[in-house]
């Protein structure tokens, strides 16, 4: 199954979520394969420009891929990606990221995430956004709801816009990215009352060198239930 997973806004842990759902399909025993399309905030290697959240999808996945094959469109700058594109003279199309994608691959695994960059109305060149894209893709979408002051409005906005752009929203995972949030079970109620669809998981706060593999078995289960 494949699943476009966004994010309530930049650093919100996208990619520490998707990298645990797909350590977790493992566990179960299940194919599992992550792609970053899109990543702005690259470092040169000796194999090229690489950006720290595709290796780490790279490392959590069962089926392996080369580098391009994950990570197809690489920008240096940690900018707006429509914004790096032009000024390395590039051109991010619907068009160019539906034809860079590993479609057998993709086929094969049980758990498919495509994760994109920064939030939901993402800008990648004139007059088009991520969720073009993904609209033409028809995945379902899993957000990642950074759990800090401003999470309510920017959750349910995410929400409003994913369903205004014919998407299903497969689902949430509340992401504590705040270890002093005040009045966190309050805002997670509001939430759970107002997404209408279910809330996943719950990661707590995270050290550096910790995994969310542990806080996301179930939400495996119960988004490859059936599929």
């Amino acid at each position: 199954m494949i699943f476009f997973v966004t994010g309530t806004d930049t650093e919100v842990g996208k990619t520490r979520v998707s990298a645990g759902l797909l350590a977790a399909a493992r566990q179960q025993g299940m194919s599992s394969l992550g792609l970053k399309p899109i990543a702005a905030g690259c470092k040169l290697t000796p194999d090229g420009w690489h950006n720290e959240d595709a290796l780490a999808l790279m490392a959590a996945s069962s089926l392996k891929l080369s580098y391009a094959e994950v990570n197809p469109i690489a920008l240096q700058p940690p900018i707006a990606p429509h914004i790096a594109a032009a000024e390395a003279g590039e051109s991010i199309t619907v068009e160019r990221l539906r034809a860079a994608m590993p479609r057998a691959a993709m086929a094969d695994a049980g758990l498919c995430l495509v994760e994109g960059a920064g939030g939901w109305r993402l800008p990648i060149g004139p007059g088009g956004t991520l969720p073009d894209w993904v609209s033409r893709e028809g995945w379902p979408v899993i957000l990642v709801v950074g759990m800090k002051l401003g999470c309510l409005n920017h959750a349910l906005l995410t929400a409003e816009a994913i369903r205004a752009d014919g998407l299903t929203l497969a689902g949430w995972v509340a992401n504590r990215v705040d270890p002093d949030m005040s009045r966190y079970q309050d805002n997670l109620a509001t939430l759970q009352s107002m997404l209408a669809a279910p809330l996943l998981a719950e990661v707590p706060y995270l050290g550096s060198d910790e995994t969310a593999c542990d806080h996301l078995a179930q939400a495996v289960k119960t988004l490859t239930a059936g599929g």
